[in-house]
Order: structure tokens, then C-alpha cells, then sequence
């Protein structure tokens, strides 16, 4: 029998190594693939353990210009509330809206307004008639989005049922900005644009100048990929905290549920349950997702057609699978 040489030795050893890493790299190619297959889909960037893992543009801008992400923006501001938490410019999420920022109140509101709760807006159960879907052209088009956000009739009782509405968000990021004094694109850049070295960009104001605190903020899918790992970390960014644990949890803990989607909703973030774990979800029209697995490890922005719908039977629903039979199976 012929002796085994060393360099068979170290062929061999060489191909047990790189056999795992061959199957892992094939499944990320097989990721690829699945995503290339929307047509909305613009971009989709995937982290593993902090390694980006996948980081493809087939349409809009690349992955480092900034991109509308919609209702992105409500998830954005939740972050926003617990870092103004810790730094005490808000007492707590219980915080009467009054007490914080009593003059963003309209004199003819309901008495209901005055105990409306930060955590009865951050969890999108303030019971007020909603201000999206049909009703957000309307909305938009008045002369202060505050004031006719907290002027609607109550439909339910706040801290009940959740009604999505971008006014709600928009009355919180408001709130922020009255309470700290300065205007809500200056947090958002100094309490997560700068200590995660992501640029954000100016967005839409409503006629009193407030920054929209539902919709419209502009982020890089790259920008995106730094929060959500951000959410994996327990608020922790390299070596920095950047927001409390307990709240990262809070936003990734359901207490309610959407009548459209099914999925729960913490504070500001969609959570749903996967054979991979925990998954929470900031999305935004379109299909503009921050998916964050905990359990996995694993982190995935997505960007698309701002201007196409995406719905739970449809195209969400499309995204959802992506990432928990795609990506989290990857993983």
C-alpha cells in the first residue's frame, strides 16, 4: 500500500474546512436568487452573526443612497422615545401626553386627549379615528397635522385595540420634539444617525414644521442593516450602548395584534413567531422591511417600489416567506 503523503493529508483536511463553508455560501447564492424574483424588490442585505453575508442592488439607487422608507419611520421614532427615556427628557412611557407636551393639545379636544399615554402612541392604541388609509389625504391636507390628528372622534378606548395611524406617530415625534427642544431630524441624527455612523437626511414637515413622525424619513439599505443590528444587540453598537436593553425588548415584545396582518405589535415594531425564533419587523409601504431574528442572529434590510402596494397576501407576504424560509433557513 502506498503511503499517504502530507500533502493528501492537507488536501483532505482542506476540503472538510471548506466543505461547510462551500454549503453556506451556496445557500446565501440560493437567497440571492429567491429575492432576484420580485420585481419591487430593489435591494437586500443580509447580516449573520454582524457579517453581511448578502448585499444586492437589481433596481433603485445601490445601497448606500437613501431610500423612502415609508412606515419604516413609525419604528424609527419608537427608538427615538426610548432613547429620550433614558436620557429623561420624557419621565416614562406611561407619560401623559399632557404632561409632556401640553401645548401640541387643540382647545376643543375630548377629555380622553388629556390621558392619552405615550405608550397608548407608540403602540398604536390611542382609540382616536385613524389618519391612514382613507383617510390620510385628508389628514395631510389640513393646516395642522397635529392638531386634527388629536380632534378626531375616538373609535375606541385608548390602550384598547390597535388602529394603525401615521397621526399617532406623528403626535409622538411631535411630543419628542417639544419636550427636548429641538426638532426631530436633530435627535434622530445625534441619538442613532451619529453613534451608528449613518447619514439621515431631511424629510417632509408639516405646516408647523414639525419632521412627520410616521412616514417619509429617507435611510440607505446599509443604514438600515446598522439598526437592525443595533435591535440584535440589545441596543449595544460596537462597544457603545446606545438604547436600553429592557426597551429594544419592549419594541420586539407583542402587545397587540394587527386586524390586517395578524402579526403582534410592541412598541413600534411588528413581531411574529418563526421556526428560527422571534422576528421583528419595521415595515413600511412597498415593502421597505428591517427584519431582525434574535435567535438566528440574523439581520435583513429590504427596499422596493415605493410607489407599488404590499400587502400580506401579496407581496409582504412574498418578503415574509424570503426571509423565514430563505434566509433564516440559511442561517
Amino acid at each position: 500500500m502506498q503511503p499517504i503523503s502530507r500533502r493528501t493529508v492537507l488536501a483532505g483536511a482542506s476540503a472538510l474546512v471548506a466543505g461547510p463553508a462551500l454549503a453556506r455560501a451556496d445557500r446565501w447564492a440560493r437567497v440571492v436568487a429567491a429575492a432576484r424574483r420580485y420585481d419591487q424588490l430593489h435591494a437586500i442585505l443580509v447580516a449573520h452573526r454582524g457579517r453581511t453575508v448578502v448585499a444586492e442592488a437589481f433596481r433603485g439607487d445601490g445601497l448606500d443612497a437613501p431610500a423612502n422608507v415609508k412606515s419604516v419611520s413609525k419604528s424609527i421614532v419608537a427608538l427615538l422615545l426610548g432613547a429620550a427615556i433614558d436620557r429623561g427628557v420624557v419621565p416614562s412611557v406611561e407619560a401623559r401626553l399632557a404632561e409632556v407636551a401640553p401645548r401640541l393639545i387643540p382647545t376643543d379636544a375630548e377629555p380622553q386627549v388629556y390621558e392619552l399615554t405615550l405608550q397608548d402612541l407608540v403602540t398604536l392604541r390611542a382609540g382616536l379615528e385613524r389618519t391612514s388609509g382613507s383617510n390620510y389625504g385628508a389628514w395631510i391636507a389640513s393646516d395642522n397635522w397635529v392638531a386634527d390628528a388629536l380632534s378626531r372622534p375616538f373609535v375606541a378606548e385608548p390602550g384598547g385595540r390597535m388602529l394603525y395611524s401615521t397621526g399617532s406617530f406623528h403626535v409622538l415625534g411631535a411630543a419628542l420634539a417639544e419636550a427636548s427642544g429641538r426638532d426631530l431630524l436633530t435627535l434622530t441624527r445625534d441619538w442613532l444617525g451619529d453613534p451608528l455612523g449613518i447619514q439621515v437626511p431631511p424629510w417632509t414637515r408639516d405646516p408647523q414644521g414639525y419632521y412627520m413622525g410616521g412616514n417619509q424619513m429617507a435611510l440607505s439599505p446599509r443604514a438600515m442593516l446598522r439598526i437592525g443590528n443595533l435591535m440584535r444587540r440589545g441596543g449595544r453598537w460596537q462597544d457603545a450602548r446606545i438604547l436600553p436593553r429592557a426597551w429594544v425588548e419592549a419594541c420586539l415584545t407583542p402587545v397587540t395584534t394587527s386586524p390586517y396582518s395578524g402579526l403582534g405589535y410592541g412598541y413600534g415594531w411588528f413581531v411574529t413567531q418563526t421556526s428560527a425564533g422571534r422576528l421583528g419587523l419595521a415595515r413600511g409601504y412597498g415593502g421597505q422591511i428591517i427584519a431582525v431574528a434574535p435567535d438566528a442572529e440574523a439581520v435583513v434590510a429590504i427596499t422596493s417600489d415605493p410607489t407599488q402596494p404590499a400587502r400580506s397576501g401579496g407581496y409582504f407576504g412574498d418578503l415574509l416567506s424570503l426571509i423565514a424560509e430563505e434566509v433564516l433557513a440559511a442561517t
